[in-house]
């Protein structure tokens, strides 16, 4: 019993985890386990009543009054409303005209336009279901491997997660309490680099293996020919949003909630351009941005919850002693047992759902270890470490058997694609992914030289 008192936080740990694996919402699941095991340490009397009383004013001040927070109904919003403008078909026959005589070229069309509607959406589901419509007929009827072709627009799909305004920052901006315009800052680095890799991959693929991805036809053959005009139509209206919503931030210019702003009203201004901004477009993309944002807040105020009764019951130091008692003890040794758990746990769970797990506990333990020279101060190894966490995150979506883009694409393939085809092509790409990570990891620089250069760390 002297041991269970001692060790209930770890009892909430894995009592959380099974029980989200009985497949109740996270939102409700949080706040339960919360007042549950706060109840059971006053039967314990390891925790009391009066503490509960702390929570309101931690939730009020710490979400209700959290302005950054205005940004993410902000960025749902222009990213739903992108969806509705045909921005991305146009951009997309630009570039795969522009890249026939590459190998792959239409695929890495895709990645291209992956990572530029990732600049203008972050939202993976948006981002993958759109992809999938738009690029996977056109890559079928041109022959290309179905394998090759979903795993190519799962993984650019998932580049929405990582490159910013990415919503999944902002929450993990607030949860560690790095400012979001730091996050920003430091994931777009390593999302050009996740989107580089990707493009080498498959032109190397398809160098060797020319039958996966049969070239356009060429100009002389009859194909269509490249203009200007085109490349301007197509290219100009995302690159001008980009510009508004990340450059406004990285110069200062513009905090992330007033960029949003800007880039909700430019997405409006881009779908009433294309014509197709009408009454009924901008209820729906009202109602979906209302919901996402009020499940989102939901799960913030469960979130406070969980946390705050978890360190109230020792949760840092039972954590610090399980870890010396396994002998991970330096910070290089932590870092790699976070991730490689944050990995595993990807296969299971929800980008949310891990960051409310490992994020209280192991941001404020991370924050105070040592990473040497290139890694120093409480603020730049938590920006670091959230970065990594993103980029790990990013293969929560494609692993099997939760893999969140996988379901997002499954439901939109023709019938011909079949669900081992998907996880065929997504696994090449998963391990791409880690070596993005390997590379985050042993040259911090990549994540840390963006916000030093624009001023938001030292």
């Amino acid at each position: 019993m002297d041991w269970l008192i001692d060790h209930l936080a770890v009892v909430m740990f894995f009592a959380l985890v099974f029980i989200m694996f009985l497949g109740f919402p996270v939102a409700f699941l949080l706040g339960a386990v919360g007042i549950g095991f706060g109840a059971l340490g006053m039967a314990f009397d390891v925790f009391n009543m009066a503490q509960f009383a702390n929570l309101l004013p931690r939730i009020y001040g710490a979400v209700v009054q959290n302005q950054v927070l205005v940004a993410i109904p902000m960025f749902v919003f222009m990213g739903t409303m992108l969806e509705k403008s045909g921005v991305a078909e146009d951009l997309l026959h630009m570039l795969q005209l522009m890249l026939r005589r590459v190998p792959g070229g239409l695929a890495i069309a895709v990645t291209v336009l992956g990572t530029i509607m990732a600049a203008t959406t972050g939202i993976v589901g948006a981002s993958v279901v759109m992809l999938t419509l738009i690029a996977l007929p056109v890559m079928l009827a041109r022959g290309y491997d179905k394998s090759l072709s979903v795993g190519t627009i799962a993984s650019a799909g998932t580049l929405g997660i990582l490159i910013p305004p990415s919503i999944m920052l902002v929450v993990m901006g607030d949860l560690v309490g790095v400012p979001v315009g730091t996050l920003f800052a430091g994931a777009a680095l390593p999302g050009l680099v996740m989107s580089a890799l990707y493009i080498v991959f498959i032109g190397v693929v398809c160098f060797f293996w020319p039958h996966l991805a049969p070239r356009m036809r060429s100009v002389a053959d009859g194909g269509e020919v490249l203009t200007t005009r085109m490349v301007l139509r197509s290219f100009l209206p995302p690159a001008a949003l980009i510009g508004l919503v990340l450059g406004s931030i990285f110069l200062g210019w513009a905090t992330p909630t007033e960029a949003s702003g800007v880039g909700s009203l430019g997405a409006i201004v881009l779908a009433a351009a294309k014509k197709r901004l009408s009454m009924a477009v901008l209820r729906e993309v009202m109602t979906n941005s209302a919901l996402t944002n009020a499940m989102v807040f939901f799960i913030f105020f469960g979130a406070t919850l969980f946390s705050y009764v978890f360190r109230a019951l020792g949760g840092d130091d039972v954590v610090l002693e399980i870890l010396k008692a396994a002998g991970i003890v330096t910070g290089w040794e932590v870092m790699g047992f976070v991730m490689v758990l944050v990995f595993i746990m990807g296969f299971f769970f929800d980008w949310i759902e891990i960051c409310l797990i490992v994020l209280p506990i192991f941001a404020p333990i991370i924050g105070k270890l040592d990473f040497g020279t290139a890694v120093q101060g409480q603020q730049v190894i938590l920006a670091w470490f959230a970065i990594l966490m993103a980029v790990n995150m990013q293969t929560a979506f494609l692993t099997p058997p939760f893999g969140f883009a996988l379901f997002y694409m499954k439901g939109s393939v023709p019938p011909g694609v079949t669900m081992l085809d998907i996880y065929k092509g997504i696994t090449p790409f998963v391990l791409v992914q880690l070596l993005g990570l390997v590379l985050c990891i042993i040259f911090p620089d990549i994540v840390l030289y963006l916000p030093r250069r624009f001023g938001f760390i030292d």
